[in-house]
């Protein structure tokens, strides 16, 4: 018999994190204490955690437990599970069948892969408790400066789109097929739509279901914002949220004005759904009372606070089948000193993922000189006014350029001019670069597009830069 759902688990559930959303910080401290003390005592029971936790007081801090990461994870699947009645075998079966996606693994655990862009895929159990977790996150905390806003979804004639992947047990295909399959109520007014098809079919599909809402990643979003300027989508659109990738000021200005309606954006990842929610000052509030993110630098030490981190640790509160503990993200997040005009008392972050890659080019005096993929972005979107693009390294004096189908004819020279000097301005040599007009960008599996991308054979000496560590978190 499944206990996949709980009616009294949700409920009990959704009046915490409703009654935490206005904890004071000391409040929401202690909570996370508890909450923490309860994931370790779960996370002995699993054979990787109780070898690596064997020397450490029950009463241990969050700095005195060693982190991990998804090397580890992967490599000791089962040896890092609570529980016994699942395994690496069974979950890669559960996953290889799409078809699946947004049902429960043994009719209790959820289970999501990552996309595998640095080619190492995850797999990510979570238990009935943590999914109650992410239902109540997900329903009650985007709404801060309007509580409506959690039910403006099952208004009626409202429909709902997500554009993505939609062939593979990724976290918000799953979720929605999810919510699909609990609540048949609502399955008529939530489709899903792949990225990964033709466009000319993709706005066709659309534009004959016509939601009045739209979930996306960013770039899916700015294209489809450019077809919607060009006339060739012709949506009505109430609300567009986007999530997965960075989402950049100019890049947001432009979905919005294409859509008239308002962007919100949202954070998360396959290790925890829903890490921090926007406000609607734009600011993305931390879920502190289920999800511990750490800022650290490239030592896994921990950074001031308003510098952007070099990786972040994340320790899932929620979750005790498959206990993450300074779990390295991979992502870089800033937190955002003093308190949001809202009124909020979860900290506000800034996130820069880890989806992109650093590029390094030759300097004009023979030194590397690194360029980051948020500059890189930033020129393309604000001075350029581009944002579906793919920037691809293919040496160590040379980007090739790839644009969306939504991009118009004239802007490669606007791009030229801009890359050339903003790597100028950063004392890169003569930058040599070229425009791929056959090949659009390339999205992954996941259906994500990595906008920045580096060559693999240009690599600096170790000594003049720390190790990449990145992955990306992705939903």
């Amino acid at each position: 018999m499944s206990d996949e759902f709980d009616l009294w688990r949700s409920m009990s559930t959704a009046a915490d994190v409703a009654a935490r959303s206005h904890a004071t910080p000391a409040h929401l401290a202690a909570v996370q204490a508890q909450r923490l003390a309860a994931l370790v005592a779960a996370a002995r029971g699993a054979p990787l955690h109780a070898r690596r936790l064997a020397a450490l007081p029950d009463d241990a801090s969050l700095a005195d437990l060693p982190s991990m990461d998804k090397a580890l994870l992967m490599a000791h699947f089962d040896d890092a599970l609570a529980a016994r009645d699942v395994d690496l075998a069974r979950a890669r079966a559960f996953v290889r069948d799409a078809a699946r996606a947004g049902r429960p693994l043994n009719g209790r655990y959820a289970v999501w892969e990552s996309s595998g862009s640095s080619g190492n895929p995850g797999l990510f159990l979570h238990d009935p408790q943590a999914m109650a977790v992410y239902d109540a996150l997900e329903a009650l905390r985007p709404g801060w400066a309007d509580p409506r806003a959690a039910w403006r979804g099952a208004a009626p004639g409202a429909r709902m789109a997500f554009v993505g992947a939609i062939d593979g047990h990724f976290a918000s295909f799953a979720s929605v097929q999810r919510l699909r399959r609990l609540n048949p109520w609502l399955a008529p007014m939530l489709r899903s739509f792949s990225i990964l098809q033709p466009l000319p079919e993709l706005l066709a599909q659309l534009d004959a279901w016509q939601p009045t809402r739209l979930a996306t990643y960013p770039t899916a979003a700015a294209l489809l914002a450019a077809c919607q300027r060009q006339g060739t989508l012709h949506l009505r659109l109430s609300q567009l949220m986007t999530g997965g990738e960075t989402l950049g000021a100019a890049q947001r200005e432009a979905i919005a004005a294409a859509f008239g309606c308002p962007v919100r954006n949202s954070y998360g990842a396959s290790e925890f759904l829903t890490i921090a929610a926007e406000c609607a000052h734009e600011a993305l509030h931390l879920n502190a009372d289920w999800v511990i993110l750490e800022a650290v630098d490239e030592r896994l030490q921990p950074v001031p606070e308003g510098t952007l981190s070099y990786t972040t640790l994340l320790t899932n509160l929620a979750n005790h089948v498959q206990p993450l503990l300074r779990y390295d993200l991979g992502d870089r997040v800033r937190f955002v000193p003093g308190r949001c005009a809202c009124g909020s008392p979860l900290p506000v972050i800034e996130v820069e993922g880890r989806q992109d890659d650093v590029l390094h080019l030759r300097g004009a005096h023979g030194q590397w000189v690194t360029l980051l993929p948020m500059a890189l972005s930033t020129v393309l979107e604000d001075e350029a006014g581009v944002f579906d693009f793919q920037l691809c390294q293919h040496d160590a004096r040379t980007l090739v350029l790839r644009l969306g189908a939504g991009e118009e004819a004239g802007c490669w020279a606007r791009c030229r001019e801009v890359l050339q000097r903003h790597a100028a301005q950063q004392g890169a040599a003569a930058l040599r670069l070229r425009h791929d007009p056959d090949t659009p960008p390339q999205r992954g599996r996941s259906g994500k597009v990595q906008r920045v991308v580096a060559h693999a054979g240009v690599k600096p000496d170790a000594a003049e830069r720390p190790p990449r560590r990145g992955k990306l978190a992705s939903r």
